[in-house]
């Protein structure tokens, strides 16, 4: 049975799906290997998409990491673990590196790896009574899936030694708070809620979305974000999309972007 599904919207948006109902989208490593060779394969595409919606089905974004698999680490040598966890965390952070942005629908409770990965995302949106822990400590071990790291990057130090260390469980309503999310809608919403979005950014030429994602998360100083931001504008200036852009400003109009 496949643990991922891939649904095409138009020719720009695509919602993939975790669907492992018999343990609530746990993150397996099959569920990995098959997750990063989607995203691999939608990546090398010719017609490349704009957006790409993650999200779950079974009522639930993701239960996070896989008990069987946890459990099978404690019987294995440290060198072994160390290699693998670093091999799995990849399979799923693929999303940073996908050349199309990313946007995280949880539709429900995400905990541990799975709330690490919705942080990945470029943009994320949660529902109001879900729950959301990074709960890495209250079983054992130091936090993974990059959250030592991505939850300081999205929400700051202060929070992040917060949720980190006590690895309590919030609500979307508490998460919005704290900046872990870009907004809150319904279980029955949240789909459609982030196409509408997805398709506003659909609209954007794609190349400087492109470029913005890969710079966005490059910069540590404003010296080096002048450095990509010139860089980056300079050959924007080359493409159709540029001319288009201008001459829809000049006519009044919306700009129609094809340029890939």
């Amino acid at each position: 049975m496949s643990l991922i599904d891939l649904k095409k919207i138009d020719s720009y948006i695509s919602i993939l799906y975790f669907n492992n109902p018999l343990t609530r989208n746990s993150m397996t490593l099959e569920m990995g290997q098959e997750f990063n060779k989607t995203l691999k394969e939608i990546s090398s595409e010719k017609n490349l998409i704009r957006v790409l919606i993650l999200t779950g089905k079974n009522d639930v974004f993701s239960s996070g990491g896989d008990l069987e698999l946890l459990k099978s680490f404690a019987t294995k040598p440290q060198e072994e673990n160390q290699k693998f966890m670093k091999y799995f965390y990849n399979l799923f952070l693929e999303v940073r590196r996908c050349p199309f942005i990313v946007i995280a629908a949880v539709n429900g409770h995400a905990i541990g790896a799975s709330l690490s990965l919705a942080l990945a995302c470029d943009l994320r949106y949660f529902v109001p009574d879900g729950k959301y822990a990074f709960n890495f400590v209250k079983i054992g071990i130091h936090p993974g899936m990059g959250s030592s790291f991505l939850v300081k990057e999205v929400a700051g130090l202060h929070y992040a030694q917060e949720l980190l260390f006590t690895g309590k469980v919030i609500n979307g309503e508490e998460a919005y708070k704290m900046g872990l999310c870009h907004g809150l809608f319904s279980r029955e919403e949240i789909l459609e809620k982030t196409i509408e979005i997805a398709k506003e950014i659909s609209m954007n030429a794609p190349q400087p979305l492109r470029m913005l994602k890969k710079n966005l998360y490059k910069v540590q100083s404003l010296e080096e974000a002048l450095e990509l931001e010139s860089l980056s504008q300079s050959l924007n200036y080359t493409t159709k999309d540029f001319l288009e852009a201008i001459q829809s400003i000049e006519e009044k109009r919306k700009p129609i972007y094809k340029e890939e």
